[in-house]
């Protein structure tokens, strides 16, 4: 959601990188907490503390499958001279009515049992002859098939020391001790630990929805013919693609023709499955550039500051940039340059920080870090222009991928970091420290 109005300046004003994201940050805010189902909340941030109810694991339990016994009655087993135990009965993982283990005595246990009054250790099924009479056992057999297993004698081959295979109560996390903090991201080990500890629901932050939506009629989709003057359409694919990346729940549209109507008719209907829209192309000084031609008059007269603003940026490659709220909702929309490259860059450098700002999380960015530039020749960059340059980067040093042309899909492909050239260099040595972003 949107609160706060862009800024705004005029149409001659050069923003700054900063600037630009310093807007979009200072205008989007975190979406309204919710309560959902585990499940539904994977992916989601945690906006509350959670305290364990119940200590985990809540009882003593065996770590293996064999039997429940008493130390002092194991204590010189040996395979030559085994301990003979009567064994009273089986204890499996779930059972409440729990056998008593005296002297001379054990009992069958299986992994996750609850350890049963009287015994104090116990030994795997491998260090006995599982009742059999022979040697060591490989382990036991089915019950179904064997329910005399449960009663008889067991000859123990080895010694165990006091609660050796035994899970203690609490040593886990015990009752009172805090679980997940808020701000928490919810993986997979998360959602297991809520579910665990008896959480069905937790209060999260829901994942932002947003749309994709890329305009020219020069784009057609991924397996149709292509046409005299036709390209196939992957910014809308990357751009949803990176969206889920980032944590979004991501809608792809279609390609909207270069039709201002059309295109804004389009954008309405999405705005009710919206938390933030992005659009791709149409934003620059071209005569059929439709986004800026739609957007540029949307504003609402009743709230000050709405609609969209279209910018130039210091950068390259991206300058023309557009950003501002749409709709009865103010929702946030990022309009995006075409060329597939500068729309990808654009989408690290503002639309990511912007869904991670959606979402509640406090570290926003892509990490960055310093690196050896490795080339063949010194690189150049426009004065007064933050270039962002295509790499590869590893232990410490980073390599240009393909050239600085913002069309280069392949060279995008194989990158994994951002070069980046700051405003006041015009040239880099093989050899210099630059400042790199990771990209995954």
């Amino acid at each position: 959601m949107s609160t706060a109005a862009p800024r705004t300046a005029g149409p001659d004003h050069l923003w700054s990188v900063d600037e630009h994201l310093d807007d979009i940050l200072g205008t989007v805010r975190p979406l309204e907490p919710i309560e959902l189902h585990l499940l539904d909340a994977q992916g989601c941030v945690l906006v509350e503390d959670v305290t364990v109810p119940v200590s985990l694991p809540p009882f003593d339990n065996s770590s293996m499958d064999g039997y429940a016994v008493r130390v002092a009655d194991i204590a010189g087993a040996s395979e030559e001279y085994p301990a003979a135990l009567e064994v009273v009965g089986d204890v499996a993982a779930g059972q409440a009515d729990l056998l008593h283990v005296g002297p001379g005595q054990a009992a069958r246990i299986m992994t996750g049992a609850p350890l049963p009054p009287g015994a104090e250790t116990v030994v795997p099924v491998e260090w006995t002859d599982g009742g059999l009479g022979g040697g060591p056992a490989t382990g036991m057999r089915a019950r179904s098939l064997a329910p005399e297993g449960a009663t008889g004698q067991v000859r123990v081959h080895r010694p165990a020391a006091a609660r050796a295979h035994v899970r203690a109560a609490g040593s886990d996390v015990e009752a009172g001790d805090r679980a997940l903090t808020a701000g928490t991201v919810l993986g997979p080990p998360q959602i297991s630990l809520l579910a665990a500890i008896g959480r069905g629901t937790v209060r999260v932050r829901p994942r932002p929805r947003v749309v994709v939506l890329s305009t020219g009629s020069e784009l057609v989709q991924p397996d149709a013919e292509l046409r005299p003057g036709q390209i196939y359409d992957s910014n809308s694919f990357a751009l949803t693609a990176a969206a889920r990346d980032a944590g979004a729940i991501a809608y792809r549209v279609g390609a909207v023709t270069d039709d201002a109507a059309t295109l804004r008719d389009t954008i309405e209907d999405q705005l009710v499955r919206a938390d933030l829209m992005v659009t791709t192309g149409g934003v620059s000084v071209g005569a059929y550039d439709v986004v800026k031609e739609a957007l540029s008059s949307v504003a609402d007269e009743d709230e000050p500051g709405s609609g969209i603003d279209f910018r130039r940026l210091a950068m390259q490659p991206g300058k023309p940039q557009g950003f501002g709220s749409i709709g009865p909702d103010h929702t946030p929309l990022l309009a995006l340059p075409g060329n597939p490259v500068s729309s990808y860059v654009s989408f690290e450098l503002f639309v990511r920080p912007a869904i991670r700002t959606l979402m509640g999380l406090t570290d926003v960015h892509r990490p960055r870090t310093r690196a050896t530039l490795t080339a063949d020749r010194p690189l150049t960059s426009p004065k007064g222009r933050r270039q962002f340059l295509r790499g590869r980067y590893a232990d410490g040093a980073v390599t240009p991928v393909g050239g600085a042309g913002s069309h280069l899909v392949a060279a995008l492909a194989r990158a994994n970091a951002l070069i980046v050239v700051p405003e006041d260099t015009e040239s880099l040595e093989p050899g210099a420290a630059v400042e790199v972003v990771l990209l995954g």
